[in-house]
């Protein structure tokens, strides 16, 4: 839709808490919503962004959960965010593990142009919002805004080793989506 603002959030470390390395929240029990984040979710949404969270999911590759449990906690994760007042219009999550070579695990592009949806994009015009190396690169090879927040993977003293910097680096989700408005993007 000619017009609409589009921000892509990464989910685990910044929407939820970051299950630590190599682990995966399998289920609504384990989802933890990061302090603000599903209110900055309503913020943005107020401000007339569309917004779309792109995930890697492993766990479903290595059967640590089903398809059908993350379709589950994820319609979970949207219902607590709506109830806050916020919309997401898609989710795309990859569900393999590196050794699967699909096309659509973050960094590579697949899940973004799903997204998207065969829109015209100004990928210029674009936000991604991650935690990690791979939603940095990411971000950056589509030509989008980057912002990391520090509430998930990677954490101040962690970026000048990235071989692609972030254009903003903020505490979390909260503080990103005030400073986006701010901005007036």
């Amino acid at each position: 839709m000619p017009g609409s603002k589009f921000i892509f959030l990464d989910r685990d470390g910044v929407i939820n808490e970051f299950p630590g390395p190599g682990g995966y929240v399998t289920d609504w029990k384990k989802f933890r919503f990061i302090p603000k984040s599903a209110e900055a979710i309503a913020l943005l949404s107020r401000a007339g962004f569309e917004i779309a969270v792109i995930s890697n999911q492993g766990g479903v590759s290595k059967g640590l959960m089903t398809s059908e449990d993350l379709k589950r906690l994820t319609r979970q994760m949207l219902e607590a965010v709506k109830k806050k007042g916020g919309k997401i219009a898609g989710v795309f999550y990859c569900e393999h593990q590196t050794s699967d070579r699909c096309d659509c695990k973050k960094p590579k592009p697949a899940l973004f142009y799903r997204a998207i949806g065969g829109r015209a994009a100004d990928w210029k015009s674009i936000f991604f919002i991650g935690d990690s190396r791979e939603d940095i690169l990411a971000g950056k090879a589509l030509g989008c805004k980057t912002l990391m927040v520090l509430t998930g993977r990677l954490k101040e003293k962690d970026i000048p080793a990235l071989p692609a910097k972030p254009d903003a680096v903020k505490k979390d989700l909260w503080e990103a989506a005030r400073w986006i408005i701010q901005k007036k993007y």
